[in-house]
């Protein structure tokens, strides 16, 4: 509460022309910053909750290729940007272009990104891409699929 009222003091040394009833303008200013500084703590501990959670961002079960906890740790282990575009589209079962929207580029390099991090997935986890040109032999007699 200090803190808001000695900014508002500061807000109200500058203000040009001072207002004409301070008295009522510094409490208007300070519930405002309060208010403000209530809803900016909350946010603050609903992040830090989220983040502290630990995720199970694959449901386990005996049919299951993946292991979900080795693919739960990879998925964490990526930049933040690029886990951000992997649970978008995988989870969130967003367009590239609206995973562009969210994160601030465009569809073709959403779609980039979420590929690179896929290959980062890939690579932690030991697998290759079964539909990919590099898994498959090739033959002399055909071109590649």
């Amino acid at each position: 509460p200090e803190d808001a009222v000695q900014e508002c003091l500061l807000r109200l040394m500058r203000e040009q022309p001072l207002p004409d009833r301070p008295v009522a303008w510094m409490y208007r200013a300070v519930r405002r910053r309060a208010l403000t500084a209530a809803r900016s703590a909350q946010r603050r501990r609903s992040h830090e909750q989220a983040a502290s959670r630990n995720h199970e961002w694959f449901e386990a079960s005996l049919a299951d290729v993946v292991d979900a906890k080795a693919a739960a740790a990879a998925v964490a282990q990526l930049p933040s940007e690029e886990r951000e575009i992997v649970i978008l589209k995988l989870w969130g079962g967003m367009s590239f272009a609206e995973v562009g929207d969210l994160v601030g580029c465009s569809a073709s390099a959403a779609h980039r990104r979420f590929g690179a991090a896929l290959n980062r997935l890939r690579i932690a986890m030991g697998e290759t891409c079964p539909n990919s040109i590099l898994s498959r032999p090739i033959s002399r007699s055909s071109p590649p699929r």
